[in-house]
């Protein structure tokens, strides 16, 4: 296998939502720029014993909870450019999923539904009746089974650069995401991604073993479209102009959950309460950390919809 293919799986390994999601090395650590910060102290961590895993949980802030979610072969640490904004004003509660980062790789085989399961749990023991919820990537696909299987849990739901079916990828992508497994971890030992993984994972022997796992799921073919009308909690889609996802999967989406079906009317009268947000220069790779994201999604999260009218403006400059 060449070096560019190796890494073109790699990338292509990232977008998964209902497949697992490997992940290009930007993703488990953020390259360093001006957008890069420091991960916040958590106020409180630790594990926590969920049906028959011992999950990871950290908890930044202070306000109302929002459950965040990364995508794959990453850790909730790879939110550390957005995570301080983020915990302003929200209690920030990060998991590291099923097999990832600081959650060992249990016997169970890896399945948005039951990690779904898994969450909605971990919300419950620590205290919650309901929570706000966003998700990346693999993460989003784990969002979207908690809200279908248990909607009563989840408040808000956000899903970045996330789709509902196998076949919203471009094929080029499905075809390099069929090779990810065991095979490729001795290539990957110099990528972030590894070295992240080993720095913290209860075993780190066990990451040709997530390879596999995360392989083998990818290969999945699925279609939630049945689950789309599902998520009657507000829902807003967030994707780069230059994701993995084709863009008309995207507006399928968007269209899916009642948006983009008409004209919004002169009062807003004909407004969906769902939101579909293009970051533009963004793709799957860097959308996670940008800082366009914070911006427009606590908005979404807060449940700010007034925006001034037309008519105010203009008797503003009255």
């Amino acid at each position: 296998m060449s070096r560019s293919m190796f890494f073109a799986i790699l990338a292509s390994a990232a977008a998964l939502f209902a497949a697992p999601g490997a992940t290009k090395a930007e993703e488990a650590k953020p390259p360093m720029t001006s957008e890069t910060k420091a991960m916040p102290k958590p106020a409180k961590s630790g594990l926590l014993p969920i049906n028959g895993l011992n999950y990871y949980y950290a908890v930044f802030g202070r306000g109302e909870p929002l459950l965040l979610l990364h995508g794959g072969l990453g850790t909730t640490d790879m939110f550390a450019p957005i995570l301080p904004k983020l915990a302003e004003n929200r209690t920030v509660i990060g998991v590291d999923l099923h097999g990832h980062g600081r959650t060992a790789l249990g016997d169970r085989a890896l399945s948005l539904e039951a990690m779904g399961d898994d969450m909605a749990a971990i919300v419950k023991a620590l205290g919650y009746d309901k929570v706000d919820v966003m998700g990346y990537s693999l993460g989003g696909g784990v969002a979207f089974r908690m809200a279908v299987q248990h909607p009563e849990t989840v408040g808000r739901l956000v899903l970045v650069s996330t789709g509902y079916a196998s076949d919203g990828f471009y094929a080029d992508m499905r075809t390099q995401q069929a090779q990810v497994g065991a095979a490729m971890a001795d290539m990957m030992k110099d990528t972030p991604m590894y070295k992240s993984y080993v720095a913290v994972a209860p075993r780190p022997q066990d990451f040709p073993k997530l390879l596999d796992q995360l392989g083998a799921h990818m290969r999945k073919d699925y279609d939630y479209s049945a689950d789309v009308p599902k998520l009657k909690m507000p829902v807003m889609l967030v994707f780069g102009d230059s994701d993995m996802y084709r863009p008309e999967h995207e507006i399928k989406f968007y269209q899916m959950l009642g948006g983009g079906l008409k004209d919004a009317g002169w009062m807003r009268e004909n407004l969906a309460q769902n939101r579909l947000a293009i970051l533009p220069n963004r793709t799957h790779y860097d959308v996670f950390f940008a800082p366009e994201l914070t911006a427009v999604t606590l908005p979404f999260l807060n449940g700010e919809t007034k925006v001034k009218t037309w008519d105010e403006i203009v008797s503003e400059t009255e």
